[in-house]
């Protein structure tokens, strides 16, 4: 299945869950991306049709509970939603580490491109008066940082395109530019990196994307070269980042019973009647403020100062988006 379908079919999915009411094909196909076409088209209308059919019958091989009906005894067209009583999963019982594991893969997923397209979806049902409801879709809203250099880097890699663009290195006063065989993406110690083959030095390396300086540039075709089999890209970029002297020292308040990850981390923990006194050794405080972030009401910066503000900076960071996204509804 080409990406293009999938990020349909997820999206169609993520549309017909997030309203109770019957959805017209009309409906369905002014909000979707991918449906978009021209309905006064006999031609355009046509190959739609084909499209929406397909895409019915691919997500009921699949098994999603694809259910048909009209809103009241007036409509005349059949509309369309999701049984959500069958299609929801059982509760799964995870450890604190794999919940945490998930929540930042989901959050992954979204920067990678799908949740501005199901935003987007979304406040176009609200905009023509559907009931959308909040509750199905938690979470879309995009919690993760990612570089810009990301997506194109992922994408070019995936299809194993070479790409061009300028990196900047901190002795230097501006960027140089780079021919690359992406072979994937990858993080490691919190900052995401591209490994790959450099053409113009002919060897393997890695870069960290955030010193990637303006657009990523797709300069190959499709299928153009193929990785080593086998490849380890997390050790490429940990030999190529060296050890990190964690020098530094937070103190942090912890509340009883909760940030397990932060306590196996911990080189001191003192108990406490209402907060336990965690230790924490660091070599970044905006990196260490990211992780902690994490934890939200369950976990209190009290020293050093250079950690807390980096917490509070990027608390409002976090706050700015969602009132910009909240703005945009």
């Amino acid at each position: 299945m080409s990406r293009s379908r999938t990020e349909r079919l997820v999206n169609l999915v993520i549309c017909l869950l997030s309203t109770r009411r019957f959805l017209t094909a009309a409906q369905i196909a002014a909000t979707v991306p991918g449906y978009e076409h021209d309905p006064d088209d006999a031609r355009e209308h046509e190959a739609f049709q084909r499209k929406f059919e397909r895409d019915k019958a691919e997500l009921r091989e699949l098994g999603v509970p694809l259910e048909t009906g009209t809103a009241s005894v007036f409509d005349v067209e059949p509309g369309y939603r999701i049984a959500r009583r069958e299609y929801a999963l059982p509760d799964i019982p995870l450890k604190p580490d794999e919940a945490a594991a998930v929540g930042i893969a989901a959050r992954l997923w979204q920067h990678a491109g799908l949740a501005a397209a199901a935003s987007s979806g979304l406040a176009k049902l609200r905009a023509a008066g559907v009931d959308v409801d909040p509750q199905a879709t938690l979470g879309l809203e995009p919690m993760v940082t990612v570089d810009p250099a990301f997506a194109p880097l992922t994408a070019a890699a995936r299809d194993r395109r070479e790409v061009r663009f300028d990196y900047r290195v901190p002795d230097r006063d501006a960027p140089d530019g780079r021919r690359l065989q992406p072979w994937g993406v990858v993080c490691w110690r919190g900052r995401w990196y591209v490994v790959g083959h450099d053409l113009d030095r002919d060897s393997t390396r890695c870069f960290r994307l955030s010193r990637v300086v303006g657009p990523v540039r797709v300069t190959g075709a499709a299928g153009g070269y193929q990785p080593p089999v086998g490849v380890d890209l997390i050790s490429h970029v940990a030999r190529w980042s060296g050890p990190v002297e964690r020098a530094g020292r937070a103190t942090v308040l912890v509340a009883p019973g909760r940030a397990a990850g932060l306590r196996r981390w911990a080189v001191e923990i003192t108990a406490g009647s209402e907060a336990d006194r965690l230790v924490l050794p660091y070599a970044d405080a905006c990196s260490l403020a990211r992780h902690l972030v994490g934890y939200g009401p369950d976990v209190q910066v009290l020293d050093p100062p250079e950690v807390r503000e980096a917490v509070i900076q990027r608390l409002k960071e976090i706050a700015t988006r969602h009132e910009a996204l909240a703005a945009a509804r």
